[in-house]
């Protein structure tokens, strides 16, 4: 059977992860959360004190990181060296500075080697914010997860919340800045591919989602 190469694109909060990991293991596909690979990134910035608005400094980071995903029992793991960093990035802090240092084209341009490296073999479902419209143009078959601004706010809140002392009005508060940076950036901005299906997962769940999408790609496939 043809393998192909799945993005799922959209804002924080639209289920987008969620939504992968459950589709890529529909699929018996691998799980790649992109986010994760821009908060490992901040993570450094932040650990080593680096000034994100630094351009020496950050092309001097990402020329010595080594961030890479292992596959740890059932769950993808994301390591900067031999430091296991998965629980580390989840933070509002490190949130901010990833959509900051996101915007660097420097950066950028550091993890599209990355992520394109990893998408070679196919058989992937790729998870992030530029996926179908930057990174993997040609993909077989592009999503574009959404969902009403409340209910992405209330999700994240729901996501964090053990780890956080933020309100659900502050991470909603911080939700609306982070889509408006990520959407009027003028450096790949947050913004369905032309020919993305975009699902509106406000009213579904999981399931629905991932069975829907299923239907699509079963249509391609075909």
């Amino acid at each position: 059977m043809k393998k192909l190469l799945i993005t799922i694109d959209g804002p924080a909060g639209a289920g987008k992860t969620s939504v992968s990991r459950a589709l890529a293991e529909r699929l018996g596909y691998r799980y790649i959360d992109t986010g994760a690979l821009y908060r490992g990134v901040a993570y450094e910035v932040k650990r080593q004190g680096i000034d994100p608005e630094n351009d020496v400094d950050l092309a001097a980071l990402c020329s010595r990181l080594q961030l890479v995903f292992k596959q740890k029992a059932n769950e993808l793991r994301l390591y900067s060296g031999s430091t296991d960093i998965t629980d580390r990035i989840r933070t509002p802090e490190i949130s901010m500075l990833a959509s900051a240092v996101s915007a660097k084209s420097l950066v950028r341009d550091y993890l599209l080697d990355v992520q394109k490296d990893i998408g070679r073999q196919k058989a992937a479902v790729f998870e992030g914010r530029d996926m179908g419209t930057v990174v993997f143009p040609a993909a077989d078959v592009k999503f574009f997860l959404d969902a009403s601004s409340q209910t992405r706010a209330q999700r994240r809140y729901q996501e964090i919340k053990s780890n956080s002392n933020q309100s659900l009005k502050q991470v909603e508060k911080d939700m609306q800045r982070r889509d408006r940076d990520d959407s009027t950036r003028s450096l790949a901005p947050l913004k369905p591919a032309d020919d993305a299906i975009i699902i509106d997962s406000t009213d579904l769940s999981i399931q629905e989602v991932v069975d829907s999408m299923l239907s699509y790609i079963a249509r391609r496939k075909g």
